[in-house]
């Protein structure tokens, strides 16, 4: 009889093992924040076919279903793939071929970048990026002079940290033509003394990098590759690229179907005449790793290089109200096209002038329509009455460019319009929601400095002591939405990203510390252990 009873205990054992449902992955054991509705908790979930089967405990899961590959994340933190909601992905691959300016104090240490970078390329053209005056001993724009002595015929062409500027030598000024008397709309050539600087700013430097050699597609696809292992490091499966030619658009679209390219890209289409008569004519279009229906416009410059366009002069700089880089009757009629498709229109806008023009022609527009998403890219320095105008516009923020600026910001703009910039906590009260990005390569990829700038508002040395402007500091439970669910509403993607939630993509990161509860000043520091990408380890 005992042996009977133990023969029917392994037969029902078995039994119950073949009922399981065969799944693709299970992990267990960990500590999953969903970002759901509830913003729920959990510890295991299923996959099967790249997407999220059930979320629950891991005693339900494993009761339920089997696999091959069980995955103990032995109590650590998981939380959705985050989603850049505003960077430059293609740009930062590129800026791997060139000189890197990023963090340079002076410009004798430039000098000597350059230097080391061409003794080991020597190169026909020179390029790099990240220069930023604001933090010399000097902070003032620098002069070519030095780089016409050294490199007499090989043209140099340096881009300040936020894309806005450039400092071009001599042999570069000539492939344009370019002379104290040039001019052009929604730019700047720099002059001092009636002599060049070098320094373009804004539309300008169209006026060398017109001439300027185009990357090959090698080169293209190398960047793409490169930007793609420097992102999964850090736990990005999504990214939104903000302003992208057709050409790179259909190289990323072939290296996604080829398997190569597998990180997931919201493409902004660059908002030129020719993009415009294309894609309208197209319409959107949209795969499981590739989504274009959005274009992306500049309507001003940068605070740094006092190309923001504001409602009153410059605190530091008189008479002096920044730069709309695109005209408003170019802007108005490319929204009143975009208005009448499916794209969204996302713009570039820092000052408070800027602001104020694109929200009048969103609002104009958009009346009739309270689901667009159209968005306002930066949304850096906004008037106290124009918060009310973000009600049916939603704001694509980046939190470290406030940590960044917040030294020099003020002699910017004063103690009264400072009140009104990086103002995250009205924006997202003003919305409901907001989108959160880093706009690398002029701020580090790191999304861990994004979620530590939200909520703490200092920078890495916990300057200042009680916070920037902590009115508008977010909690953690928004900055992480910001960086999952919102952004990839931003995207019109909530339904199949960002958050683990059945029937959506498992994309999902293991982080060796709880984001939620670690001290705010280790957050910088947290690393990722796994990035997952439709169920996929990268």
């Amino acid at each position: 009889m005992k042996k009977l009873v133990a023969i029917f205990l392994i037969t029902l054992i078995f039994s119950c093992e073949n009922e399981k449902i065969e799944v693709d992955s299970i992990v267990i054991n960990a500590n999953i924040y969903t970002v759901n509705d509830s913003f729920d908790q959990a510890e295991a979930f299923a996959i099967k076919d790249g997407k999220f089967l059930e979320i629950g405990s891991s005693q339900v899961i494993q009761d339920k279903y089997a696999s091959n590959n069980i995955i103990d994340a032995n109590g650590q933190t998981i939380v959705p793939g985050f989603i850049d909601a505003h960077c430059h992905f293609l740009g930062m691959g590129l800026n791997q071929q060139a000189v890197n300016l990023v963090g340079t104090k002076s410009f004798e240490e430039i000098i000597q970048r350059i230097s080391d970078f061409q003794n080991e390329k020597n190169l026909d053209f020179i390029t790099g990026r990240g220069w930023d005056q604001n933090n010399w001993e000097v902070k003032e724009f620098p002069n070519k002079a030095l780089l016409d002595e050294l490199y007499p015929d090989t043209p140099i062409a340096l881009t300040r940290i936020d894309g806005h500027a450039i400092l071009a030598n001599q042999a570069a000024l000539d492939l344009g033509n370019v002379t104290v008397d040039s001019n052009v709309d929604g730019g700047e050539v720099v002059i001092e003394n009636g002599q060049l600087t070098g320094v373009l700013v804004d539309n300008a430097e169209n006026l060398v990098m017109a001439y300027w050699p185009k990357s090959s597609k090698k080169e293209l696809i190398n960047a793409l590759l490169d930007a793609q292992k420097i992102c999964f490091d850090y736990g990005l499966t999504t990214v939104d690229d903000a302003g992208l030619s057709q050409e790179s658009i259909e190289l990323i679209d072939s290296l996604q179907q080829t398997g190569d390219l597998k990180m997931r890209i919201y493409a902004m289409v660059s908002g030129s005449k020719e993009n415009l008569d294309y894609y309208l004519k197209k319409g959107t279009s949209k795969t499981e790793k590739l989504n274009v229906s959005s274009f992306k416009f500049y309507a001003d410059g940068a605070l740094g290089s006092r190309g923001a366009m504001l409602r009153a002069p410059y605190s530091d700089k008189p008479n002096h109200f920044g730069l709309m880089v695109t005209d408003l009757e170019t802007f108005n009629n490319a929204a009143e096209r975009i208005a009448k498709s499916e794209f969204q229109m996302n713009t570039h806008a820092i000052g408070d002038s800027a602001n104020h023009a694109v929200l009048q022609t969103y609002n104009k527009l958009l009346k009739d329509n309270s689901d667009r998403r159209w968005r306002v890219e930066h949304a850096q320095i906004i008037s106290p009455e124009d918060f009310d105008l973000y009600k049916n516009v939603m704001p694509s923020i980046q939190p470290t460019h406030a940590t960044s600026d917040m030294y020099w910001a003020e002699d910017r703009l004063g103690e009264e319009r400072i009140k009104g910039a990086y103002a995250y906590k009205q924006l997202l009260d003003a919305y409901g929601k907001v989108a959160l990005g880093t706009d690398f390569p002029v701020e580090q990829v790191s999304p861990f400095l994004t979620f530590y700038a939200a909520v703490a508002r200092q920078d890495l040395k916990a300057f200042p002591k009680d916070g920037y402007q902590m009115e508008n500091a977010l909690s953690r439970e928004e900055t992480l939405k910001g960086m999952t669910i919102w952004a990839a509403y931003s995207n019109f993607e909530e339904n199949e990203k960002g958050s683990i939630e059945k029937g959506k993509f498992a994309d999902f990161i293991i982080l060796d510390k709880d984001i939620m509860t670690v001290e705010v000043h280790d957050i910088p520091n947290i690393k990722v252990e796994n990035t997952f990408v439709g169920g996929e380890k990268q």
